[in-house]
This record gives C-alpha cells, sequence and structure tokens, in this order.
C-alpha cells in the first residue's frame, strides 16, 4: 500500500484463480494489480484430486476408440498449465520474454510489468485501454481495416504456433484487445503451452503443403505430428483434404446445414484420426483465434489472407523460405510425372503395407469382439450381485452391482455401437 496512492475496491476483472484492480502509484501512473485469491492453493489442490480420481473412472470404464486420447498424460498437462497459473512470478518472466520477442513488432503492444511491486501472489502491470473484438460497432470506426487487424492477429500468433517456445493458450476477446490506433493488445499471460522444435518443424511443414496444395506432404506432416493412426490410407486422407481445401463457404447457403454438420461429425469420427494430448492447448489457442478472424473478416477467406502472413514469416526465416519454393514446385504437373513414376517402382512395399494394415484391422475386431465379451460378462456378474443381494437383503452388495451392472451394459451397447460404425467404415473404404 505504500507504494500507491489509490486502489479501487471494486474488482475491474475476476477469474477463478484472481481478480484485477486498478491502482495509482504515487507520481500518478496507472496500473492494473493482479492479486492471487485467498487459499486458491488448497482449493486447486482439492479440485485436482477430485478430477484425478474421475480422469482414472473415463480411463479404465469409458469405451473410447484406441488411441483417442492419453487422459494421464492430459491431466499431467492441464495441472502443469494450471499450477503455473498459481504463480505470478512465472507469469511475470512470460510477460518479459514475450516483450522481447515481439519487440520489433510495432503492431503488436503487451504491458510493461512492475517487477519490483511484483510478487508470486500479486502482479503489478502497466494500465492499457483496449477494444474487444468482438465490438463491431466500435471495431469499424478504427483506422485500420477488418482484413488488416485480421492479418495483423495472424501476423501476432503464426510464430507462435510456428516456432519452438511458448504460445498464449487462452487468446478469448478478453485477454486479445485492439487500441484506438490499431494496435494488438496481449493480456493475461498465465495459461502458456510450449512447442517443441520437432512439432514446429512439422506444422511449418504442413501449412506449407497446405498453401502450396502438395497434400501427399501434409498427410506426411500429420503421420509425424501423431494426428493420424498407424491404420490410416494415405491416398484416402489426401483426397479428403484436398477437398476440405477447396471447399468454398459460399457452397454452405446451398446446403441443409444441420446435415452437413451430422455428416462432418460422423466423417471425423469414423477417420483414423486422434488426438495428441500435447497439442490440446495448441489446438485450444488456434481455434479460438481462427474464430476472432471470421468474427472481423467474415467474408474473407482464411487461406487467402494468411498466405502473405506467411510470406512475410517466411522470409524472415532465412534459408527456409527455398524450403518453401520447392514445395511448390513438387505440387506442379511434371513433378507429379516423376511422382507417379516413383509409385510405381515402390508398388511391391506398398503391397506389403497393405498386408499389414489388413492384419490391423484384423487385430482391431478381435480387440472389440473381446471387449464386447469381457463387458457381457461384467454385466451377467452385476445381475448375479443384485439377485444375491436381494436374496440376502444386504443393501449395499445390490446396490454396488446394480451399479457395475448398469456401467458394464452402457460399456457393451456403446462397444457394440463402435463396432458395427467401424465395419461400415471398413467395408466402404475397401470399396475406395
Amino acid at each position: 500500500p505504500q507504494h500507491f496512492q489509490s486502489i479501487e475496491k471494486t474488482a475491474i476483472a475476476s477469474a477463478s484463480i484472481g481478480e484485477v484492480y486498478k491502482g495509482v502509484l504515487l507520481d500518478g501512473t496507472e496500473v492494473a494489480i493482479k492479486v492471487k485469491r485467498p487459499h486458491i492453493d488448497s482449493i486447486v489442490d482439492t479440485d485436482f484430486r477430485i478430477l484425478s480420481i474421475v480422469m482414472w473412472f473415463v480411463d479404465h470404464l469409458v469405451p473410447l476408440p484406441k488411441g483417442f486420447m492419453n487422459f494421464k498424460v492430459l491431466f499431467k498437462e492441464v495441472k502443469q498449465v494450471i499450477v503455473r497459473e498459481l504463480d505470478y512470478s512465472l507469469e511475470l518472466n512470460t510477460i518479459l520474454s514475450f516483450k522481447e520477442r515481439f519487440k520489433e513488432m510495432d503492431t503488436v503492444h503487451i504491458p510493461s510489468v512492475y517487477t519490483e511491486l511484483s510478487t508470486a501472489n500479486v502482479l503489478v502491470m502497466e494500465w492499457v485501454e483496449g477494444l474487444r473484438l468482438t465490438n463491431n460497432d466500435a471495431i469499424d470506426q478504427l483506422p485500420v481495416s477488418r482484413q488488416e487487424l485480421a492479418q495483423r492477429l495472424m501476423k501476432v500468433f503464426l510464430p507462435q504456433w510456428m516456432e519452438p517456445g511458448p504460445f498464449h493458450a487462452d487468446p478469448h476477446p478478453g485477454n486479445v484487445l485492439v487500441s484506438k490506433e490499431g494496435k494488438i493488445i496481449l493480456l493475461d499471460f498465465g495459461m502458456v503451452g510450449e512447442l517443441s522444435k520437432k512439432d514446429a518443424g512439422y506444422f511449418q511443414g504442413l501449412i506449407e503443403s497446405f498453401l502450396a496444395k502438395n497434400y501427399p506432404k501434409a498427410v506426411d506432416c500429420l503421420f509425424h505430428l501423431g494426428v493420424l493412426l498407424p491404420e490410416a490410407e494415405s491416398r484416402t486422407i489426401e483426397r479428403i483434404l484436398a477437398e476440405f481445401i477447396t471447399f468454398q463457404p459460399a457452397q454452405l447457403k446451398e446446403m441443409d446445414l444441420l446435415a452437413f454438420k451430422m455428416e462432418i461429425n460422423d466423417m471425423i469420427q469414423a477417420l483414423p484420426v486422434q488426438i495428441p494430448t500435447r497439442f490440446v492447448f495448441l489446438g485450444r489457442s488456434v481455434v479460438t483465434i481462427e474464430g476472432i478472424i471470421r468474427n472481423l473478416a467474415p467474408e474473407a477467406e482464411i487461406l487467402e489472407l494468411g498466405k502473405p502472413v506467411f510470406m512475410e514469416w517466411l522470409n524472415k526465416q532465412g534459408n527456409n523460405k527455398w524450403l518453401f519454393v520447392w514445395q511448390w514446385l513438387q505440387s506442379q504437373p511434371i513433378f507429379k510425372i516423376f511422382h507417379s513414376v516413383t509409385e510405381f517402382l515402390n508398388a511391391p512395399q506398398k503391397l506389403e503395407q497393405l498386408k499389414e494394415v489388413e492384419q490391423r484391422r484384423q487385430f482391431q475386431f478381435t480387440i472389440y469382439e473381446n471387449t464386447k465379451k469381457q463387458l457381457f460378462q461384467l454385466t451377467l456378474f452385476g445381475m448375479t450381485g443384485i439377485a444375491a443381494g436381494l436374496y440376502t437383503t444386504h443393501d449395499l452388495i445390490w446396490q454396488l452391482s446394480a451399479g457395475v451392472a448398469a456401467i458394464s451394459l452402457a460399456g457393451y451397447v456403446i462397444c457394440s455401437y463402435k463396432l458395427k460404425k467401424w465395419m461400415k467404415y471398413m467395408q466402404e473404404k475397401r470399396r475406395v
């Protein structure tokens, strides 16, 4: 308190972990004071204990598709991010690193921090005024066009998604503002993720492949990133990517949107894809920014908006720009002839791979059948327990048995449905 002239009693922003108050330093400078809630550490610790129990039940009892998600790794990553949020000294260091990272970019503003006034429980930052990017009326009054704002947003976040290092994992409209001059303002660096050098390389290759329409290369990158399961057929995924990239939003006006959404959901569930746990927060960041961009420039194509931004970023990477040129050349017709010849020469190896895929399909079918058998036996065991509990008038026995029977029966129904859907998908895929 001896460092401040005044502090407002009412918080201007609240979150689960802390609150933000407006204050004035002795020299008259306005600041934002982020204060951690009392006893929040013990509350979060209790929440994590409960969540670990829930995760265990989901991991062991819910019949999710094989390879869908590693819940143990997800729990570990969520806990790591939240525990990091509890220590404001770590957020302070993150803000300093982001300020250093974007110091040459005059279209972005990151608030300064007062290190001498900050602790692990209190963070004192520069006070900044900004507009939400979802405030359409105010955005239209800015000296910068909506399309330019969308591209500035891409310039800020593209390096975070493509380069090794930290990225802002919580860029919702309250944390990403715009100044009256059109500068992008980033707030709240408590939740950040980390992108490894290896993954960053494959993400760069994926974007380059999409821009050059080199779908075989895109599929290869997806395999290395762990998004595609080993049994995925490259040609099928290539066709799906090509159709997705060439899809025109104007076509939506001629479609039944509900039927289209259901068809997309069914296709995604049937595809041999998984969600690598390490990309959960990255995906959240990308999807959130995509939503803001679509709101800013609803008529513009995101790929068209992103091309100049990506090329500008690529030029700053030195020799990497020649990699993109090579990707583009590979997508041209003359190179496709060589690609076809190479495929012919690799035909024997492809036949061996197809044989291996067929064996994996049989193995997957056996897993489904064995799971159904075990769940059916568990259901019978639960029903037997119910009968025994009712006969001996032990309420606890029949209640526990009823719970086991209900869970196993639900699992049996879900597993049967998944098997039926999987077999239908495999039958259709063999025709392709």
